[in-house]
């Protein structure tokens, strides 16, 4: 792993060239300098919520009062290429919209998702990766 490798985001996350990633819940609070460095990696644009085909890795930006999580993992799923990924960001702990830890290992597995490593995404952003079941 090179020096960026571990500074850029998009890098650590495990990104790869070529990959179709969708994104859901954006708003203006999400992590800017996260996106650009995923696009720069795949080489293409993120997807909005209305791209109508299957997407390599779901980014769902998900904050407290933004629904249900769980409904929200399940809807990221049928979104999802099998095999693919999605990465659930969060808030940290103490902003807002901060959501408790067990509440996203509930929603994960009442959605039948594998949480395969949580990672600090920015100053105000964690990432939980989560992987669905082979179809």
């Amino acid at each position: 792993m090179t020096t960026e490798d571990r500074t850029n985001p998009a890098a650590r996350l495990g990104f790869q060239p070529g990959e179709v990633v969708q994104e859901i819940g954006h708003d203006d609070d999400v992590d800017q300098e996260l996106r650009e460095a995923i696009e720069e990696i795949t080489g293409q644009a993120l997807v909005d919520e209305d791209y109508d085909d299957v997407a390599d890795v779901v980014l769902l930006w998900f904050r407290d009062g933004d629904g249900d999580p769980t409904d929200a993992l399940v809807d990221a799923i049928g979104r999802l290429e099998d095999g693919g990924v999605i990465w659930f960001l969060t808030p940290k702990t103490g902003r807002d919209g901060y959501v408790e830890p067990s509440d996203i290992i509930e929603a994960s597995q009442s959605a039948g998702l594998s949480q395969t490593k949580s990672i600090s995404i920015s100053k105000g952003w964690t990432g939980t990766r989560m992987v669905a079941p082979k179809r």
